[in-house]
Order: C-alpha cells, then sequence, then structure tokens
C-alpha cells in the first residue's frame, strides 16, 4: 500500500478535540475522506469515516484490517497534520 496524497483540512474552533479533516489517496486509486485527526488525554488519533447505527452507537465504514497498516497511516496523516500546522 501507498499512499500517494494527503489533503489536510484544519480545524481552528477553538477548545474543540477535532484538529483536521483529512482525505488520502491509495495507490494512485483509492479515495477515502473524513478522515479525522483528534486530540485526546493520550495526545492525537486519527478516527476512520463512521456512520451513526440505529442504536446510536458509530461504526466505522472503512478501516485497516490490521494494526501495521493503521500505524502507518497513523504515521503519514500526522505528519502531514504536523506539517501543516507549520506552513
Amino acid at each position: 500500500m501507498k499512499i500517494s496524497d494527503v489533503k489536510i483540512r484544519l480545524v481552528t474552533k477553538e477548545d474543540s478535540k477535532l484538529k483536521a479533516v483529512v482525505s488520502l489517496v491509495i495507490d494512485d486509486n483509492l479515495a477515502i475522506h473524513d478522515i479525522k485527526v483528534i486530540e485526546n488525554e493520550k495526545g492525537k488519533i486519527i478516527a476512520m469515516p463512521a456512520k451513526k447505527t440505529e442504536n446510536g452507537t458509530y461504526r466505522d465504514i472503512i478501516h485497516p484490517i490490521n494494526s501495521q497498516t493503521r500505524e502507518e497511516m497513523t504515521a503519514i496523516i500526522l505528519k502531514a497534520y504536523e506539517d501543516a500546522l507549520n506552513n
């Protein structure tokens, strides 16, 4: 898997846990939109796109199948986020 493009939309609302909304392209063939960068007590994390179910919980629409892929995606997204903050 090669992430070929990352677009960051920074969220500037003060006191918001949501810091950015991300779109990325994998292998120049698949786009994923609405990945969120969230800051919580443990630091910054990513949250995959999700929809609300009938019972009020959220379920991911798309997500990495293994931890290695999630870690790779997280590292690339958070680096792009930090780069966007510094520009």
